[in-house]
C-alpha cells in the first residue's frame, strides 16, 4: 500500500512520524466514453483559450477569479510562504467523546503507520491512551492545498483518521422536512416498532453490492462473446394513497417470509394485538353507501306504534261504560305490555276485555239462579227462618 502523505503527529511535546494510507476504495467499475457511431474513444483535452492548443500538465497553474472575472495568479511560492503550521503536522486540538461529532462532518477515511521504528513507542502510547479514555482526538492538518480537520481513533491495534469538514460546511436543513402537520397514532408506532424487531439486526459484513456484481456478469457476458438476456425486473409502482397501518402489516408478514420464520400463530396473534384504522376518506364512503339494518327498523316501528297506543286506548275507554279503575287498569297493563303487543290492534284488545266481563256477568246471574233452585227444594229450612 502506497502512502498519500507523510508528516508527525504532534502530541503536546510528543512527535510522532506517521504515514497516511487510503482506508477505503471504490470497487465500482470505470468506463470511457467513445463514439457510437464507430466506438472511437472521446477524450477530454486541456486547451488554452488564447492559443486553442492543448497544453501539458507541468505548464498548468492556478489562478484566483474575482467578481469581475479577472484571474490572479497564485504561485507555488506564494503557497509556502503561508505561515500554516499544520503543513506536515497533524496538530491535536482536544480529546472529546466519539458522541459528540456529527456524522454529517464524517468524509474520508484513512489509516496512519508509523514513519520508522522510533514512531512505534509514542505509537502505541497514543493508541492505549485513547483505548483506556474512550475518547477520540480532534486534530488540525493540511492536505491537498488546504487545512482541514480529522478526528483520531482506534481500529484494532492501528489508529485511523476521520476526515471532518468544518463546522459551518454543514447546511441547514430547514426547508427539507415535510410542512404538513401529521398525527402519527400509537398503534402505527406499534406495527413500526413490529416492523423494525421482524426486519432485526444485520451483520455489515454480510451486504453486497448486488448492481456490481450483476455488471461484473455483464462486462464478462460481453468480453466472451455471448449476448445477455435482461431479466424483467419489478417496474416501480406509482404514488398511491394506501392505508398506513395495513401497509405496515403487510410489511411485517413478508419480513417473516423472507426470513421463513412466520407461523401461523404469531401471525394470529399480531392481528388481534394490531388494530386497523382505515382512511378517513373511505370510512365516509362507507358510511354513505352502507344500507339502515333490519334492527333499526323494527326499533323505530315499534317506537312509533307505542306512541299510537296510548290514543287508541284512551278512545276505547270513553266508548266503554265500565268504571274509571278498571279503565286506568288497563292502561296500565296496556303500557307494560306496548313492545310486545305493538303491532296489535287496540280495539280488539278492549273487545276481549268487554267480553270477558259480560261472561263473568252472566256466570254470576247463573250462580244466583242455582241458589234460588236449592232453596225451593228445601221446604224445611225456609220454614224454620219463617218460624223464629
Amino acid at each position: 500500500m502506497r502512502s498519500i502523505w507523510n508528516g508527525n503527529i504532534s502530541f503536546g511535546l510528543v512527535s510522532i512520524p506517521i504515514k497516511m494510507y487510503p482506508a477505503t476504495e471504490d470497487h465500482s467499475i470505470s468506463f470511457r466514453q467513445i463514439h457510437t457511431r464507430d466506438s472511437g474513444r472521446i477524450r477530454y483535452r486541456k486547451v488554452c483559450e488564447l492559443e486553442d492548443e492543448p497544453v501539458e500538465t507541468s505548464e498548468i497553474g492556478r489562478a484566483y477569479e474575482d467578481a469581475d472575472g479577472a484571474l490572479i495568479p497564485i504561485t507555488d511560492e506564494d503557497m509556502a510562504a503561508l505561515a500554516l503550521p499544520t503543513t506536515h503536522t497533524l496538530e491535536i486540538e482536544a480529546f472529546v467523546s466519539a458522541s459528540e461529532i456529527d456524522p454529517l462532518q464524517m468524509g474520508d477515511a484513512y489509516y496512519l503507520g508509523t514513519g520508522g521504528a522510533a514512531a512505534a513507542k509514542p505509537y502505541t502510547l497514543l493508541r492505549e491512551a485513547l483505548k483506556r479514555s474512550q475518547k477520540v482526538a480532534i486534530a488540525k492538518y493540511a492536505h491537498r492545498g488546504r487545512e482541514r480537520l480529522g478526528v483520531l481513533r482506534v481500529v484494532d491495534d492501528t489508529l485511523a483518521l476521520h476526515r471532518l469538514v468544518w463546522p459551518d460546511e454543514v447546511r441547514e436543513s430547514t426547508g427539507v422536512a415535510p410542512k404538513e402537520k401529521v398525527t402519527v397514532k400509537p398503534a402505527e408506532l406499534d406495527l413500526a416498532d413490529t416492523l423494525m424487531e421482524t426486519l432485526g439486526e444485520v451483520d455489515l459484513g454480510d451486504l453486497r453490492d448486488e448492481y456490481h456484481e450483476a455488471l461484473e456478469e455483464l462486462v464478462a457476458a460481453k468480453m466472451s462473446g455471448a449476448v445477455p438476456v435482461a431479466e424483467p425486473g419489478e417496474q416501480p409502482a406509482g404514488a398511491q394513497v394506501v392505508d398506513l397501518v395495513a401497509a405496515l402489516q403487510e410489511s411485517v408478514r413478508s419480513a417473516r417470509r423472507a426470513r421463513g420464520e412466520e407461523e401461523a400463530g404469531e401471525e394470529g396473534a399480531e392481528r388481534e394485538k394490531a388494530t386497523v384504522t382505515h382512511l378517513r376518506g373511505r370510512k365516509k364512503a362507507a358510511a354513505k353507501q352502507a344500507p339502515e339494518k333490519p334492527e333499526k327498523a323494527e326499533k323505530a316501528e315499534k317506537k312509533a306504534a307505542a306512541k299510537k297506543a296510548p290514543a287508541k286506548k284512551a278512545a276505547a275507554a270513553k266508548k266503554s261504560p265500565a268504571g274509571g279503575k278498571k279503565t286506568a287498569g288497563a292502561r296500565k297493563s296496556g303500557t307494560k305490555s306496548a313492545e310486545e303487543s305493538a303491532q296489535e290492534p287496540t280495539e280488539k284488545t278492549a273487545e276481549k276485555a268487554a267480553g270477558k266481563k259480560t261472561g263473568a256477568k252472566h256466570a254470576a246471574g247463573k250462580k244466583t239462579a242455582a241458589k234460588k233452585t236449592t232453596a225451593k227444594k228445601q221446604p224445611g229450612k225456609r220454614d224454620t227462618r219463617t218460624a223464629s
